[in-house]
């Protein structure tokens, strides 16, 4: 099984120079362990996880032994299961221990968050990763978080993988999670079932004990045959045969386990006519291709649902240039009660930059007529873009761009 290279492997090695504990954070089988295990090579740390019970148990019941038995520098792999040892990794830390003592990860992404956050604030780097970007799997790796300007369009054209429309959708099909596309596990359809089976047992089982896994496996489909749409609960409940506030306790879950992700509607007090409704995603489409059972990259290309899951690629590639680079994003959509629509828009260094995504290869210009509703707003509209399957850079006009997917 050959290793694949991480971007986000700089940032960890800099923010271990600054400081003494890195939490990071994403969901399972993305590669966290594996990639600290890669950079903790030749080192004096040791690796302990909580996924081993008599770990965990000591862990709980006593932090401060546990922290004695594995001293620094230490990986602690799954620390969601010990939350107890924040408060004693906040001592060593207050006591002068060594930067970059501490490594924790964890696939629990906002319970520990807050967790952390509150024992150790100020005293911990909280890092995102997701499965592998386009620019790990088939460009140079590095991490550029997505920008507009004509230097930075021209360097991705040069550095990352072209590919055609057939080829996008064999990418969207195959996903990104590194078991997989490592080689380890060359059955796609085995791994995504085991992942599932996997996830439930162990992440959903824990967060609602007694949890129905044959319903709540029906749940993840019903919720992937909605990638790209504004949320409805009450659909999902009704697919599954659960109640309303059954459907929202299990999404925030989702959520929670980095499962799924949302982009919460662009509003500000000049744009009063905005919905208030998120739009849903999944963290990666190999695994929305395999719920919603689609065999081939073929039969997605021509499917009903290919242009959502394609819009959930681009959103998905967009959030983890950014932080793959160890930064965080301002990602909304924009929608009003007149039904304008912007699929996405990024807002950054003081300027808000419109996205429209399409599966067509030679988009209209009419796509940009909506940025213009931004105008209205508080923020500058900046430079634009349709993102599409074109496979070459062109432009609407000075401030708006014609970008191929495979460029993010």
């Amino acid at each position: 099984m050959a290793y694949i290279t991480r971007s986000l492997e700089k940032s960890v090695t800099q923010i271990s120079e600054d400081y003494s504990c890195l939490l990071l954070i994403g969901p399972r089988q993305v590669g966290k362990t594996t990639m600290l295990e890669h950079l903790m090579e030749g080192t004096a740390r040791q690796k302990v996880t909580l996924d081993d019970m008599e770990n965990r148990r000591l862990a709980k019941s006593d932090p401060a032994l546990f922290l004695e038995l594995h001293p620094a520098p230490v990986l602690i792999d799954e620390v969601q299961y010990a939350p107890e040892l924040f408060p004693y990794i906040k001592i060593q830390v207050d006591q002068g221990a060594a930067p970059g003592a501490y490594w924790l990860t964890s696939s629990q992404a906002f319970h520990l968050m807050d967790l952390a956050q509150e024992s150790l604030a100020g005293r911990v780097a909280i890092l995102h990763m997701s499965s592998l970007s386009q620019s790990e799997l088939y460009g140079d790796g590095c991490a550029r978080p997505l920008s507009l300007s004509m230097e930075e369009l021209s360097e991705r054209n040069t550095h990352l993988g072209r590919c055609s429309s057939a080829e996008m959708f064999e990418r969207i099909w195959n996903g990104g999670l590194p078991g997989h596309r490592s080689g380890r596990y060359r059955d796609r359809d085995g791994f995504y079932s085991s992942y599932i089976q996997t996830y439930i047992q162990r992440d959903v089982s824990d967060m609602i004990p007694g949890v129905d896994r044959l319903r709540f496996a029906d749940f993840i489909r019903a919720a992937a045959c909605r990638v790209g749409q504004m949320l409805n609960v009450h659909d999902i409940a009704q697919d599954v045969g659960v109640s309303d506030d059954t459907a929202k306790r299990w999404l925030r879950v989702l959520e929670q386990s980095g499962v799924i992700f949302y982009l919460r509607p662009y509003a500000n007090h000049l744009l009063r006519r905005t919905v208030r409704t998120p739009k849903m995603y999944f963290f990666d489409t190999g695994l929305v291709a395999y719920l919603t059972k689609y065999s081939s990259p073929d039969i997605l290309m021509n499917g009903a649902l290919n242009g959502a899951i394609l819009e959930n690629y681009t959103v998905a590639e967009i959030r983890k240039t950014w932080h793959n680079s160890a930064k965080e994003c301002l990602m909304h959509y924009y929608r009003d009660k007149d039904t304008n629509e912007i699929d996405m828009v990024i807002e950054a260094d003081g300027e808000l930059h419109p996205l429209e995504i399409r599966k067509s290869k030679s988009p209209g210009t009419e796509l940009a007529s909506a940025f213009r509703i931004l105008d209205k707003g508080s923020s500058p509209r900046g430079t634009g873009a349709v993102l599409c399957l074109r496979e070459e850079m062109s432009a609407i006009d000075r401030s708006t761009f014609i970008l191929p997917i495979w460029m993010i």
